[in-house]
């Protein structure tokens, strides 16, 4: 057994959770060494190699804040980057220790604990950092890919292989989380410039001060903080593509420097008389509708027509039907390697319950739903339960405009229907004005 040829670092201020912890497991694995004081952290891990830590998240029972659990987590794996750290926490820590997963921790343990869920949890990392140093771990598919089959997505990669070869400038439009950057970087991995820089600026978040020496860079002495020379954005994309998200949310004012910029190709630092030439493909994006774009009190239209060559429009997730569910396997797949979880069975209900969520953060928040749901399941199978949806989102969409999408009026008014009736058929065919045999090829269609 895996745990036989374990060592086992254990770190709590609290005596009895040592003392429990050490019983448990000491008839288990290799070795178990307990530690009180978290300043000795450092000279055990020096003298010691352990397989997996036991580390508290808090130490001061006055402060129960989580960040002297965070503090050593990051102190071990700056040291130990391979070593695999388990969290002990309570429940009303939960958020914090989903943070701390993200920082490098391989799992945690709440509150009162399950003496069969410690084990289990050691087991699985054991077992999985054993199949990674033996090469069997199985490679998952790439973050950044686009994935998808439905008619929605299909459109996207038509214009993404027609337009990609070219230097044409394109505009990709979308609601939030809809995966406008990842359609940006696609365009430059299979672009003539996939060689050279890809560069991506928020400019939506830059103030006016900011704009021009970010994008268009400084010299030394061109104000009070610039002790030495900066590329701008403009410069550092030389050659290659420069992406510009959230192009919609410039003032006028940098809307009429970034348009003379594309217009002569020269960008100019400040504190600089030297017109520098530039040679870039231009890639903007914006959750601004283009009824809103086309207001010339909002948005200039020579700049308009500058960046917009061709535009790209990313669908909202609702709009793309069968694509939830790949979705969804591709990033439990991706999250259960992550937090070395064994690989997940997905229950009916579950996949039922996530294509009945409208999705108001689109992908962005199907993926962050989907890894919630990884990191606090605790067997092997995902169920309804399982399934957190974000009230912030909701509460986002209410401000926005209602799809006028036929595919997602009818969708969700046979959802809305069915909830009514509690899911009857007769009565929701009854209520839409169709028979029962046009209702559930409705269903299959949009796999409801």
């Amino acid at each position: 057994m895996v745990l036989k040829e374990a060592t086992i670092l254990v770190i709590d201020d609290d005596v009895d959770v040592l003392t429990a912890l050490r019983l448990l497991l000491k008839p288990l694995v290799k070795e178990v060494v307990i530690e009180k004081n978290p300043s000795n952290i450092n000279a055990q891990i020096e003298q010691k190699s352990f397989d997996v830590i036991i580390l508290d998240m808090n130490f001061n029972g006055l402060v129960n804040t989580g960040n002297e659990g965070i503090f050593w987590l990051n102190r071990i794996k700056e040291k130990k980057p391979d070593t695999d750290v388990i969290l002990i926490t309570a429940y009303a820590d939960i958020d914090l220790a989903i943070r701390a997963l993200k920082e490098g921790a391989s799992d945690f343990l709440v509150k009162p604990w399950k003496n069969e869920k410690i084990i289990d949890t050691i087991t699985s990392l054991l077992k999985a950092k054993k199949s990674k140093a033996s090469g069997k771990n199985i490679a998952q598919p790439s973050k950044n890919a686009i994935i998808g089959e439905s008619e929605a997505i299909k459109d996207v990669f038509l214009k993404l292989k027609k337009v990609a070869p070219t230097d044409a400038n394109v505009l990709i439009l979308g609601e939030n989380g809809t995966g406008k950057d990842l359609i940006a970087r696609a365009l430059h991995d299979n672009s003539n410039r996939k060689d050279k820089p890809f560069v991506k600026v928020d400019v939506g978040a830059l103030t006016s001060s900011l704009f021009e020496s970010e994008l268009f860079g400084y010299k030394k002495g061109a104000f009070t903080d610039a002790k030495e020379d900066r590329v701008g954005r403009f410069e550092a994309a030389n050659g290659g593509t420069l992406f510009l998200d959230e192009i919609g949310n410039i003032t006028l004012g940098q809307q009429v420097r970034l348009l003379t910029v594309l217009q002569n190709r020269l960008v100019t630092p400040l504190g600089s008389n030297e017109a520098i030439p530039i040679d870039i493909r231009l890639i903007c994006a914006t959750n601004i509708e283009p009824r809103i774009l086309a207001d010339e009190q909002k948005f200039r239209k020579d700049l308009i027509y500058r960046i917009n060559t061709v535009d790209i429009i990313m669908p909202p997730l609702r709009d793309r039907g069968t694509d939830i569910t790949l979705l969804a396997k591709h990033f439990i797949s991706v999250y259960a390697d992550k937090y070395n979880k064994t690989p997940f069975t997905l229950d009916s209900g579950f996949i039922s319950k996530l294509k009945k969520h409208d999705f108001p953060g689109n992908v962005r928040e199907l993926q962050y739903v989907l890894e919630r749901a990884v990191i606090m399941c605790d067997g092997d199978a995902l169920k309804p339960e399982d399934l957190v949806f974000s009230s912030i989102e909701r509460q986002t969409n209410k401000t926005a405009v209602t799809t006028m999408n036929l595919d997602s009026i009818e969708k969700n008014a046979i959802l809305t229907v069915l909830e009514k009736n509690k899911g009857n058929v007769s009565k929701s065919a009854k209520e839409l004005g169709i028979t029962r045999a046009a209702l559930y090829r409705r269903l299959d269609k949009y796999e409801l």
